[in-house]
């Protein structure tokens, strides 16, 4: 059914006046039709055109009869043919109406070029707007300018204007562009995107810059020639990036090609814009124009060692090893760690201090920059008093150099890193060294070090004694106050003489060993736990051999992939061993299981099963028993369990369609059917999130409405509630994340129903960073991002949609404080490619802030 665009005639008044001059000729030819009509009406003519004056009466009487029935068949029909014509022309008139209103953009929008915002954004190279996740499909806002400048007075952001130029005359026209930050301008031959070219440009590295109208500055700002033809239309796209510094503006300004004459800008008279966005949403977008311009990516070089490839990342894709050949390989035994906190009241948010880390082997190359105080924090925290870097490493500023100095188990010095003097024993560096609590001693100059295990030392140190100056947490995206940055002479200083033949002793130094796997909340830029080699080949020589001895000896260790080791000092530890092996010298199949190396088992003679600790306390002393190698019962993971991932929503479109592009193709590269996503959509106005999703190709998804303001807790207690298999994993999830492909695996691994919850570590990216450029911070203290059985959950109360009912920002510690309490471990783990997008809570839901000076208009 053919609709008459009433919207659109609303908006675009010239059009009026050519809908009346059509009305009128419409009219015009009925009337002509009908005037030609009456004339035919007063003459009758015969067939050879004459008028019939001869003959006889009754001749005429009957010729009368004859031609008076031929006249009234002729005025029949022509006042068909009439009325035909009068609907015909009706029909072609308003066809060509309507196709001038939706198909000559160049008359109905005259006068604005579209213009696309995209914000929070750091950099101020034109490349590093290109690195934006969203950039260019899904701007921040879309609206329209009146020429081709802007200048709105705000910070960390990009835009992208384009339309079509129509020139003023026929000719040759030299173009300029002016801005800070950098710039481009691109321009086609034609009115087609496609071969749009850029012409001129401001810098290209960001530090260029130009003041507002300085358009001769840099060579790159002015262009050669451009012969222009006034009847026709050329595309234009403007690119244009800022900082945080400096008055930005970017402007665009043209002049015919003749020396002297002055550039102008670009103004309304000779632009149009490329489409109407009024009435579209933020999701549609197949109406935004493709060009090189927009498409274009530079070479990315970055040197974050997690970006290289490792066997941990496909390991999913490899076949699984037959479930039977691991039967009954290591004897059952009991898994009941003691640290966990099962009915042990735990203070409000404390919940944290009793998670702990694991260990991996071999290195994932997680650790972004750690170890090593940067120079502001070292000068701030010296100037004050040495004190515990890491369990026996201290710091200390003697007014000429900084120095690390390694105290080994016997508190003497051992090998270090210095500023570039010989290094010394610690009495030497104290007047009054630190005790055992890292504390400076007022008694003596002697070192009191009685523990001489550096991980207990550590757990002592943090549990008991926690540091009564604690440094403040660093700002989001604020670098850690560990880095590589090296000490830089102060001014002034006396410059030493260079002893090029300069040494000194250096005993093997490994800063992994004296980490403990006590969730260290000052350190946000370490990698995960380094287990070492000779512990990881023990273990496995032990497991391989049983291995074989079950299976006739047809498995043969072609690559350990991954393992990860839970210490449990007092019981025992628990691995999981994820191994690449030959099977018969044909095919190449994976394992991942858990074991558990039972180090304590109570008097000689007990059965491994038994639980150690209903032995009574008068039992008579015994030789120890050798640690035993055993299948720790009820902590199997199941390989296809269904994964739902639960995010609630609110007009977030951009980052919407990326979360289900990005399950869209975590579906395509794994193959793997069986997870879903779960929308609770808080009345998005931004886009049609049902919609979205029925289009998409994520094997499951399901879509829920709800009214009212944002409510995370609620949100995520409503998606769970949908789901009907008890016995599947809920992955609370949120909405600004990058997955590993093996994500899915991941999650399967560290859940197991009744005794594991998985909270793995994000790393959020600063502002300017991508997944290809990962600069960022792993967040250690959240735990929003959280797996973990659906039995498991309701057997916990769920989310508490009382308390934060109105406000988020907490909830995932009160939720951590109770999984812990009902007695399940939580693993800790830093996944590789595991990121958090960098945005602002700027328009977010409820959340008030810094107002953009870019009206969303669309």
């Amino acid at each position: 059914m053919l609709r008459f665009p009433v919207k659109k005639i609303r908006k675009q008044f010239k059009l009026l006046l050519l809908l009346v001059l059509l009305t009128s000729a419409v009219w015009f030819t009925y009337l002509h039709i009908n005037q030609g009509k009456t004339i035919k009406l007063h003459f009758n003519y015969g067939k050879d055109g004459e008028r019939q004056t001869e003959g006889t009466d009754a001749s005429r009487k009957r010729d009368t009869r004859s031609s008076a029935g031929h006249h009234k068949s002729e005025d029949t029909s022509d006042s068909r043919e009439d009325e035909a014509a009068v609907s015909l022309s009706l029909s072609c008139l308003l066809s060509f109406f309507i196709f001038c209103l939706t198909n000559l953009p160049n008359i109905n929008y005259k006068g604005q070029a579209n213009l696309h915002v995209f914000e929070d954004w750091c950099g101020s190279s034109i490349a590093q707007l290109r690195k934006n996740l969203h950039f260019p499909l899904y701007p921040h806002t879309r609206i329209t300018v009146k020429k081709l400048a802007v200048a709105p007075k705000w910070k960390n952001y990009g835009l992208r204007i384009f339309g079509f130029l129509h020139p003023y005359r026929d000719g040759d026209f030299q173009f300029s562009v002016s801005s800070d930050d950098n710039s481009e301008l691109w321009l086609s031959p034609d009115e087609s995107p496609l071969n749009a070219r850029l012409l001129v440009y401001v810098g290209q590295l960001g530090t260029e810059w130009t003041a507002p109208g300085e358009f001769s500055k840099f060579r790159s700002q002015s262009s050669k020639s451009v012969h222009l033809i006034s009847s026709r239309r050329y595309y234009f796209e403007i690119l244009h990036k800022q900082d945080d510094k400096g008055s930005d503006h970017v402007e665009v300004g043209w002049r015919p090609f003749l020396p002297g004459l002055k550039y102008e800008v670009i103004d309304s008279a000779y632009i149009s814009l490329y489409t109407d966005e009024s009435s579209l949403k933020m999701n549609s977008v197949d109406h935004i124009p493709q060009t090189l311009a927009s498409h274009i990516r530079g070479i990315t070089q970055h040197g974050a060692d997690m970006l290289k490839p490792d066997p941990r990342d496909t390991f999913y894709s490899t076949p699984m090893i037959d479930p039977s050949r691991l039967e009954n390989i290591l004897p059952a035994c009991l898994y009941s760690p003691t640290y966990v906190v099962k009915d042990f009241p735990i203070a409000r948010y404390q919940g944290l201090q009793f998670v702990y880390l694991s260990f991996v082997y071999p290195n994932d190359f997680t650790r972004h920059y750690c170890f090593y105080l940067s120079k502001k924090r070292r000068e701030e925290r010296a100037s004050r008093h040495p004190r515990e870097v890491f369990p026996g490493v201290f710091l200390y500023q003697n007014g000429k150099t900084t120095r690390l100095v390694n105290l080994g188990a016997k508190g003497h010095a051992g090998g270090g890193v210095t500023g570039g003097r010989n290094l010394v024993s610690a009495p030497q560096l104290w007047p009054n060294p630190p005790t055992k609590e890292g504390k400076m001693s007022p008694h003596n100059g002697s070192i009191n070090v009685q523990n001489p295990n550096p991980a207990e030392f550590d757990q002592d140190v943090n549990r008991s004694n926690p540091d009564p100056d604690p440094e403040p947490e660093p700002e989001e995206g604020e670098m850690s106050d560990y880095s590589y940055e090296e000490v830089e002479a102060r001014p002034g200083w006396a410059e030493e003489s260079i002893n090029w033949q300069r040494t000194f002793s250096v005993n093997s130094m490994d800063f992994e060993l004296l980490r403990s796997d006590w969730n260290d909340l000052r350190c946000n830029v370490s990698g995960n736990l380094q287990l070492a080699e000779s512990e990881v080949v023990d273990v496995l020589a032990q497991y391989m051999e049983k291995l074989n001895e079950r299976n006739g000896g047809i498995y043969t260790l072609l690559r350990i992939i991954n393992v990860e080791k839970r210490r449990d000092s007092a019981r025992g530890n628990r691995y999981l061993v994820e191994l690449e092996l030959m099977e018969r010298g044909r095919s190449v199949v994976r394992l991942s299981e858990y074991i558990y190396l039972l180090l304590h088992r109570g008097r000689q003679g007990e059965e491994s099963l038994e639980n150690t600790d209903s032995a009574p306390a008068s039992a008579p002393a015994s030789a120890p028993s050798p640690p035993l190698l055993c299948q720790p019962v009820m902590l199997q993971w199941r390989r296809d369990v269904m994964v739902h991932f639960v995010v609630p929503v609110k007009n977030q479109a951009r980052w919407v369609q990326q979360f289900i592009s990005d399950m869209e193709n975590l579906h395509r590269q794994t193959k793997d059917d069986n997870f879903s996503i779960i929308i609770v959509d808080f009345e998005s106005e931004d886009m049609d999130v049902e919609q979205a999703l029925r289009e998409s190709s994520v094997p499951r998804y399901e879509y829920l409405r709800r009214e009212g303001n944002f409510e995370r807790s609620a949100g995520l207690q409503i998606g769970v509630d949908t789901i009907e298999d008890s016995h599947s994993i809920v992955f609370l999830c949120d909405l600004h994340i990058h997955f590993p492909l093996n994500i899915l695996e991941s999650i399967r691994k560290h859940c197991v129903e009744g005794r594991l919850a998985f909270a793995p570590i994000v790393m959020r990216l600063s502002c300017g960073s991508s997944p290809q450029e990962p600069d960022g911070y792993w967040e250690v203290n959240g735990f929003g991002l959280f797996g973990i059985y659906k039995s498991d959950f309701d057997k916990i109360g769920g989310m508490n949609t009382e308390e934060f009912k109105d406000r988020w920002g907490g909830e995932d510690w009160e939720l951590l404080d109770r999984v812990l309490q009902n007695g399940l471990e939580v693993e800790r783990l830093r996944l590789r490619n595991f990121f958090h997008y960098y945005h602002s809570k700027r328009g977010m839901w409820n959340f008030s802030n810094q107002k953009s000076p870019f009206p969303n208009r669309y």
